[in-house]
């Protein structure tokens, strides 16, 4: 049986019934075969469960024509966005990528491509490797907490507002005045705000290392 077909199968179930409740009978079963066959493929859930965060990822459709041209900031938040955008489709499945580190054919590619990517504006090698690192992060985490379990909805919102509308203003003042904003800010938004504070920094550091690196040699880094 084709690997792909397994993992592929494997995924649409997660989306529909969660990782815990995933058993490779109930893959089987959908697969119209027999544990025995993915136990040739796979040397257990957890194996299975590393080829499914890959197939995710997979699915980071990033045409290269797409960032030609672009500045290093504006093709990571190209990046980053996509990557958000795919982890949103499948909720159930996001804890896979915050359990392991991507290693798969799909998160070797996605890793080079960004890292390549900051390279090539000047950023050194410790840098780059830190960048890639703080943004994936950043964008997993954000995904977790937006689309995961328990994700808040629009009236849970609207309850937390008006509980912070209930405190105290003279123990809370700061909370209170900021109750709305707390609570109003879309999700989309909220993101690229966090976002591009990292990216912000990201620059601000490259710069400082690169006048440094300047005043170290008495020749202008480009």
């Amino acid at each position: 049986m084709d690997v792909g077909r397994i993992v592929d199968t494997a995924l649409k179930l997660i989306d529909e019934v969660g990782i815990q409740a995933l058993t490779l009978r109930m893959l089987a079963d959908a697969l119209e075969s027999g544990t025995a066959t993915l136990y040739r493929h796979f040397n257990g859930k957890d194996e299975l469960l590393a080829f499914v965060a890959d197939r995710m990822l997979g699915e980071v459709r990033v045409n290269p024509e797409e960032l030609d041209g672009l500045s290093w900031r504006e093709a990571v938040t190209v990046s980053a966005e996509t990557l958000y955008d795919t982890l949103g489709r499948h909720p159930n499945a996001l804890s896979l990528l915050a359990a392991q580190v991507p290693v798969g054919p799909n998160g070797l590619r996605a890793r080079e491509r960004l890292i390549t990517l900051f390279l090539s504006h000047g950023f050194s090698v410790g840098l780059a490797a830190r960048a890639f690192t703080a943004i994936g992060h950043y964008v997993i985490g954000f995904a977790i907490q937006q689309h995961g379990p328990g994700t808040p909805r629009p009236e849970d919102q609207v309850r937390l507002r008006d509980y912070y509308n209930s405190l105290d203003p003279a123990a809370y003042p700061a909370t209170t005045a900021a109750s709305h904003e707390l609570t109003s800010v879309p999700p989309h938004e909220e993101f690229r705000f966090g976002l591009d504070l990292l990216l912000d920094g990201l620059e601000q550091v490259r710069l400082n290392l690169s006048q440094q690196a300047e005043e170290a040699t008495g020749h202008r880094v480009t």
